[in-house]
């Protein structure tokens, strides 16, 4: 017997070594980024190396649940504490997926083919007791970062689970420093990890003390809530994961994925956001019907103003109108009839029009219509022949506002309504799978006057969650950026739905020669580059369309001097630069742009010198 005891005993041992070697370790294709997950204790750990050097030590992960529902039903009164049931779990087994190496081609986007590249694998993990409580760990390594998410097996009596702490950590090498912000319409603040006392948004970007650069942002959040970071107090150069709210799942359920972006520079963060769109289900259905484009804003809501505008359009290349708040009443208020149009605007008439002009109208409707008439409002809408639906002042943070918030999108979808999310919202690629939804705000922008910095800061932050809708301004005198800043502008920040002349009306526009470039631009693209650029210091983008080339520079406050090499363009081949920049009051306009133009090649290079808070706007026509 004492024999047996002692074969057991050493069986038991042979056991819990095997469980606390079993690590997880997924590499990506271009081997440069490596993650690692293992429990060698009660604590689930992970940590992320790229190009051998370690961006992520090792740091906690896992969720917390209120488990007193579904331990009560298994007959169970001993409640341990909330995050017990993650430390009684062990490694049941790893697994690795076959690689994948496919190519997709978006109905829209910042380039028109999209390559998803990754290694995968997974850590199974199990409760072994009558519970059998089982959690997977799903990984993916990609060449442009790694991304982790929780699953919950399916479980025959475990059904129900109410998820209420994110426990997944990020502990940084000492010195790394942080370009945040508290929330989705606020200034950054710029230093240590430390220093992140209040919960911050997402994407957040990092620099790290060596140069290489990461961003933390999250895909595939339809049904989930608003989770942001945090400085841990007890453990220096961390950060914590904080949920807006607790978030109720039915098993099987996958949470979203949490994406570790890795980069040499700043800009090929920027470049490398496809990642996001990667990480969400393709588009299943025919959206063919939507058409990204350009969008003006009607500031005045009666009939004679809307037929004015969109005269404008037709005469400018913009193909769409947007009525934005009065047009129905009260607007702000559950008491508002978005059914009935007020009476000094007849919209049958001014659809009409635009039919007849090539330009679509667009309907602002506030989130108190929206929850009270949407299942009425979108059919109603379609029937008056409204394109699309700007929602404002929509609630997103919480798990029920969440999923409230992506069903409205798939409820304009089955009725080819084009959406454009207002306010505090960021995306997460869900317009990979639902490509109606073709833009967002989610940015300090124009419509709150920000300067110049601030705006070199949002390519590199925001803009890696992918489309904002920035409303460029343009002729109204409250700017304080140059105007050549502003033609910039409209490049750099992507959206496929492009809102230009925000604050404008037609009256206002006194043939400044400039106009050519919003006629011009595209709002999607082929292919976008960042030749150069440091968050709140200057960028210079680039991005094409079939033959065509845009360029856009931007400087911060204080001006500098930028060097563009156009090595970017096919060589041998010779294209004609249209050239915006700040001319000072040497240009007899009240917008002071001058115009060059000359042949250029890819062997050649273009200088500007910046004023303060200005820009240059680059349009290259292949000859």
């Amino acid at each position: 017997m004492r024999s047996i005891s002692i074969t057991l005993a050493a069986l038991s041992m042979l056991t819990a070594a095997a469980q606390t070697q079993a690590v997880l370790t997924v590499v990506s294709p271009d081997g440069n980024n490596e993650i690692k997950f293992s429990k060698p204790g009660k604590e689930l750990t992970y940590k992320v190396a790229y190009k051998g050097s370690d961006v992520i030590l090792p740091s906690r992960a896992g969720l917390e649940i209120d488990n007193r529902v579904w331990e009560m039903a298994l007959g169970k009164r001993d409640l341990a504490q909330p995050d017990c049931w993650m430390d009684l779990l062990t490694v049941d087994s790893i697994s690795h997926g076959v690689g994948v190496d496919t190519t997709w081609t978006p109905l829209y986007g910042e380039r028109s083919t999209v390559r998803d590249h990754y290694n995968s694998g997974t850590l199974h993990l199990s409760r072994k007791d009558k519970s059998d409580y089982r959690l997977d760990i799903e990984v993916r390594a990609y060449d442009q970062g790694v991304a982790f998410r929780y699953f919950f097996p399916e479980h025959p009596a475990a059904i129900f689970h109410k998820v209420v702490g994110d426990l997944t950590d990020y502990t940084f090498p000492a010195g790394v420093k942080a370009f945040s912000e508290q929330w989705a319409q606020a200034r950054f603040d710029v230093g240590p990890v430390d220093s992140i006392s209040e919960p911050v948004e997402r994407a957040l970007t990092l620099e790290l003390p060596d140069g290489k650069w990461l961003a933390l942002l999250d895909a595939d959040v339809d049904d989930w809530c608003l989770t942001k970071f945090r400085a841990r107090r007890d453990k220096p150069s961390t950060l914590e994961s904080v949920m807006y709210s607790p978030v109720d799942i039915v098993t099987y359920y996958a949470t979203p994925w949490k994406i570790i972006m890795t980069a040499d520079t700043p800009g090929k963060l920027l470049e490398n956001n496809d990642i996001v769109l990667n990480l969400n289900p393709r588009a299943d259905g025919d959206f063919a019907w939507v058409k990204p484009g350009k969008i003006m804003r009607c500031t005045k809501i009666d009939t004679e103003a809307g037929l004015r505008n969109i005269d404008f359009c037709a005469e400018h290349n913009i193909p769409y109108m947007l009525f934005d708040w009065l047009w129905y009443l009260p607007c702000t208020s559950h008491d508002g009839d978005a059914t009935k149009v007020v009476d000094k605007l007849d919209m049958k008439r001014v659809v009409d029009y635009g039919k007849e002009k090539g330009v679509g109208v667009w309907l602002y409707v506030n989130q108190h219509a929206l929850m009270k008439q949407m299942d009425e409002l979108f059919p109603l809408l379609r029937q008056w022949g409204i394109v699309g639906v700007k929602s404002g002042f929509v609630q997103y943070a919480s798990h029920r506002w969440a999923t409230w918030l992506h069903d409205m999108v798939r409820n304009a979808a089955d009725n080819h309504l084009m959406m454009n999310i207002h306010d505090e919202f960021r995306p997460s690629g869900f317009s990979r799978t639902y490509p109606n939804l073709l833009t967002q705000e989610g940015i300090c922008g124009n419509e709150e006057w920000p300067d110049a910095t601030h705006n070199t800061m949002l390519p590199f932050t925001r803009m890696l969650n992918g489309a904002a809708d920035y409303t460029i301004c343009y002729f109204d005198k409250r700017l304080k950026n140059t105007h050549a800043h502003q033609l910039a502008a409209s490049l750099i920040f992507y959206s496929p739905l492009q809102t230009i002349l925000w604050y404008d009306t037609p009256d206002r526009y006194h043939g400044e020669p400039e106009i050519k470039w919003f006629e011009d631009l595209a709002t999607t693209f082929d292919d976008s580059r960042v030749l150069s650029g440091y968050p709140g210091k200057g960028i210079t983008m680039a991005r094409r369309k079939g033959s065509d080339w845009w360029v856009g520079v931007m400087a911060n406050n204080d001006g500098g001097h930028e060097e563009v090499s156009l090595d970017f363009l096919e060589p041998g081949k010779k294209y004609i630069a249209e050239i915006y920049t700040d001319g000072g009051e040497k240009v007899k306009t009240a917008t002071h742009v001058a115009i060059d133009t000359k042949k250029v090649t890819s062997k050649d290079k273009l200088k500007f010198d910046l004023v303060p808070r200005g820009g240059a706007a680059i349009k290259f026509t292949a000859i």
